[in-house]
């Protein structure tokens, strides 16, 4: 496992635009919103909040979208296209494995984003740190696992690493929209607060927010991203096939 970490890792390291828009875009974003002025002062529309402080939470939520929807299923299916997992199971190491050092390669990767968007957010613009850690990581966690179960599912059912990239990149827009990305889903009409909350990355999204702000009130969200988890993951590990 540790050369197989290793092999991906480097891998990664060779793809430097993969690698910026997975560690350094959502960090920049937040440096991006925060320096406009008016996302730093105090809003009567967000009960006294910032809209910079709502932000550093969805980039979080950014990275985990573009790592599990976008570069795991992609990755996974061009080496089911080109015979790295068939190749793998004619020796002494499952293909599995393989499969278990490209995802703790992609939470590496979040961890890494995550913390420097929180560092970012803390040094430059004064955003408070979880007030909540314990809970903000347990829904950072819940909320990967349930993305990643759908990045599998769809590397299981394309053919190409190129459908899988395309796939994953026409499910990513909708789930960060729910996400809040464009529009903070504080001011979102009730409605799509509510049908926000039943996607995984809304459900996960509300559970940082809550976990950040010491509000720890967002156990329907986390039943949700179970329920995702249990659902993707099993139809994943069905469906897939490795060659």
């Amino acid at each position: 496992m540790r050369k197989l970490i290793g092999t991906e890792l480097t891998l990664l390291l060779r793809e430097p635009v993969g690698l910026f828009f997975a560690v350094a875009f959502p960090s920049i974003l937040v440096g991006i919103l925060g320096s406009i002025p008016g996302f730093r002062e105090p809003s009567a529309d967000l009960g006294g909040g910032r809209v910079i402080d709502l932000y550093v939470p969805i980039a979080v939520a950014l990275v985990l979208a573009m790592a599990a929807l976008q570069f795991t299923p992609a990755v996974l299916a061009t080496y089911r296209e080109r015979g790295v997992l068939r190749r793998l199971s004619v020796t002494p190491v499952h293909p599995g494995r393989l499969l278990a050092a490209q995802l703790v390669t992609s939470l590496l990767t979040v961890l890494v984003s995550a913390a420097l968007v929180m560092t970012v957010g803390r040094v430059a613009f004064d955003v408070p740190l979880p007030a909540n850690p314990v809970g903000f990581l347990l829904a950072l966690v819940l909320a990967a696992a349930g993305l990643f179960g759908i990045g599998l599912l769809i590397a299981a059912l394309v053919p190409t690493g190129k459908a899988g990239n395309a796939v994953g990149t026409i499910l990513f827009f909708p789930t960060m929209f729910f996400a809040g990305l464009w529009t903070p889903r504080e001011v979102m009409p009730e409605t799509l607060r509510r049908i926000g909350d039943l996607t995984p990355l809304g459900a996960g999204e509300h559970a940082l927010h809550d976990a950040a702000t010491g509000a720890w009130r967002a156990l329907a969200q986390l039943a949700v991203l179970v329920a995702y988890i249990v659902v993707f993951g099993a139809a994943a590990a069905r469906l897939f096939r490795w060659e």
